[in-house]
């Protein structure tokens, strides 16, 4: 502004005096401009207790009104809100937590859930939030009505509990008397001293001790090396590659030395990595030369081929030697039996003794034999090894063993050996009758119809001739059935129990290849609900039915049968022999063996016949009663056979041989009488 120069005009006083307010005007302006930007600070700080002020006053009542909260610090305690303006004048707003001054400890505020924070929390990121529009202070409007929400009620108990338990155990501390406080400073020290604080050592592969030397990665390759080596061989000998058909073979033979019998690369000869190298070698050579992916995989196909075969044909002789093997008897087993017939026939010394004692016990039992009352059992059997422990196994197990009786039919040939054994090793109080199957004068051709049949040119044939079927070379036959033990009389007998037995309703059928681990006279007490034979069902989904052991190609089969029923097993038969002779059972098995003279019904063996001849006359028994598999399958569950009644050695693997599974042969090995003099001898002679 530009001012007009002084001079005594007489008009001067009033422009002077307009002058002189102008200046003051100016400078109230700049005195006032100055105490605005001295005081707006404090005015802001103003505005921003107006605006928290009613949380405050919030925060003071819930203290005031929170029952066991006196001792709790205040909000502004736990946090901060500052209030400030940028450099372009908007108002902003900082919280700042107890967390910002102590990073070892969080605090949060105790009246209030989290989610109802007094404002909008600005965390540890510090984020900043600008109030300069209407629009924030509608936030922090709606901020401060959040903030006068309740506290959940059961939030505050939790915390004032855990405050209370606290102060309780620093009481407890604090009180605690010096002998405690030095038992626990003894119980902290041998802690520490007893505390292992080596680092466990990690597994890494390139340790050394962590090489494995059982693998057969380098076995494998260099069987592989060979194969390609002898498809490449052939390829090159009908090319007229000699010098390379030459390489190869060598490269093969040195192969094989070196890989000899070894399964893992430890056992492989040292030169072996040598040889492996050279043969790859030469394998790159021969892929170069001779590689056509036709003629590979041509030859690649013969030679599976030919493996398969010889796959085939040992599996063959596997079956063929583990059949015979299961049909010898083993050396000390024959020794036995040779001595107890040489005592038999010679009765001198002892055995007379024996002898003598066993004709009076025989005239005592003799009333036995035919007594309803007591429990019978029916054994057939050539082995005096096998039947003496089904017999010492079930009176070992029994509550009464007195009233337990059995009967022991065995052929002419081990006669004198089954009677010499039970002589000289009566298991008293229990009855033995040994008797020999040439005395039943009712068994003969003309009545029995199976003993026509295994009497018959045609069934020797089939099993002695080398010509027949039979042979090895055929893969028609299964060898199982081509077991000689389907031609003794023996195996048969099982369905002729009331011509042996005629004068007793009830009889427990066991094989010689049994334990009974458990009494088995509750047996006598199962109603079999009208049946004729009570046995274990051995059908598991779709094994062991009924279309398994019969051919239901033929129409007398498919025309009778079912061919899903059940089967089930022989081996521990409860036999109702009234029900027997009201029904005929004999005559329905001689019914259905004539019509199998050919074997075109079933194969060989006494199941498939006994499966029909009791057709929908079986009553299932309990499983626990008889446990199978324990002469094929080295798989059976080991509780199972604890808790059964009877465990059968059914198969090849019997537990008087060689191939007996070694795992069960203890079930059956505990009841041989291992204090005989002639087991002792036999056995002893095999060491």
């Amino acid at each position: 502004m530009a001012f007009p120069s002084l001079s005594p005009h007489p008009s001067s006083a009033a422009a002077w005096r307009r002058r002189s307010g102008l200046v003051a005007l100016l400078l109230l302006l700049l005195f006032l401009s100055f105490q605005v930007v001295v005081h707006v600070p404090s005015v802001r700080s103003a505005v921003s207790r107006r605006l928290f002020s009613d949380h405050r006053h919030l925060a003071a009542r819930e203290a005031r009104s929170c029952p066991g909260c006196g001792d709790l610090q205040d909000v502004e305690d736990f946090n901060k809100t500052i209030a400030y303006t940028d450099q372009d004048g908007r108002i902003k707003l900082f919280k700042v937590t107890a967390r910002e001054f102590m990073s070892s400890s969080i605090w949060e505020n105790p009246l209030l859930p989290r989610d109802s924070q007094p404002l909008a929390e600005i965390k540890e990121t510090a984020e900043e939030q600008p109030l300069d529009t209407g629009s924030e202070a509608n936030n922090l409007s709606s901020a401060a009505v959040s903030a006068t929400q309740r506290p959940d009620p059961i939030k505050l108990k939790r915390e004032v509990f855990r405050r209370r338990r606290k102060q309780q155990r620093i009481q407890e501390l604090l009180q605690m008397d010096k002998e405690a406080e030095l038992q626990l400073r003894n119980a902290a020290t041998n802690s520490s001293r007893n505390f292992d604080n080596k680092v466990k050592v990690s597994y890494n592969i390139w340790r050394q001790e962590f090489h494995h030397t059982n693998t057969d990665s380098t076995v494998k390759l260099m069987i592989d090396q060979i194969i390609m080596a002898k498809v490449y061989a052939t390829i090159a000998r009908s090319q007229n590659e000699t010098d390379l058909f030459a390489s190869l073979m060598k490269c093969i033979k040195e192969s094989k030395a070196a890989i000899g019998d070894a399964h893992m690369d430890s056992e492989l000869d040292s030169s072996a990595l040598e040889r492996a190298k050279a043969m790859g070698h030469v394998l790159s050579s021969a892929r170069d030369v001779l590689y056509n992916s036709d003629e590979v995989s041509r030859r690649l196909r013969v030679m599976l081929q030919s493996a398969e075969l010889n796959i085939d044909t040992a599996k063959k002789q596997n079956t063929f030697l583990v059949q015979h093997a299961a049909k010898t008897v083993p050396m000390p087993l024959h020794c036995l039996h040779m001595q107890l017939i040489t005592d038999y026939h010679l009765r001198d010394g002892v055995i007379k003794e024996y002898f003598q004692a066993a004709a009076l016990k025989d005239e005592e039992d003799k009333a036995k034999l035919e007594d309803r009352s007591l429990y019978h059992y029916a054994i057939f059997s050539d082995n005096v090894l096998a039947a003496s422990v089904v017999v010492r196994s079930t009176v070992t197990n029994a509550k009464e063993p007195n009233k337990h009786v059995f009967h022991i039919v065995t052929d002419k040939l081990n006669f004198a050996a089954m009677k010499m054994w039970f002589i000289s090793h009566s298991p008293r109080p229990a009855t033995v009758h040994v008797e020999n199957i040439d005395n039943f004068k009712w068994l003969n051709s003309s009545y029995c119809l199976v003993m026509r049949q295994l009497e018959s040119a045609r069934l020797k044939e089939f099993y002695f001739k080398a010509h027949d079927p039979s042979s090895l070379s055929d893969g028609t036959e299964n060898l199982k059935y081509r077991n000689p033990k389907y031609l003794s009389m023996l195996n048969h007998l099982r369905f002729y129990m009331p011509e042996i037995h005629p004068k007793l309703d009830k009889i427990l059928f066991l094989d010689d290849d049994v334990v009974v681990q458990k009494d088995l006279t509750p047996l006598w007490d199962v109603d079999l609900k009208g049946m004729v034979n009570g046995a274990v069902e051995t059908c598991k989904e779709s094994f062991h039915r009924f279309d398994t052991y019969l051919n239901f190609s033929h129409p007398k089969i498919s025309e009778n049968f079912d061919p899903r029923a059940c089967g089930w097993a022989f081996g521990m038969n409860m036999f109702d022999l009234k029900e027997w002779k009201k029904r005929n059972i004999t005559g329905i098995y001689h019914y259905w063996q004539n019509l199998n003279e050919d074997r075109k019904l079933w194969k060989l063996g006494t199941l498939p016949p006994g499966l029909i001849t009791f057709y929908n006359l079986t009553h299932p028994l309990d499983h626990t009663w008889h446990v199978l598999g324990l002469g094929y399958d080295p798989a059976v569950d080991i509780t199972e056979i604890e808790n059964a009644a009877v465990v059968h050695y059914n198969g090849n693997y019997k537990p008087w041989l060689d191939l007996a599974v070694s795992k069960y042969k203890a079930y059956w090995s505990k009841y041989v009488d291992v204090d005989s003099s002639h087991i002792r001898h036999c056995y002893a002679s095999k060491q």
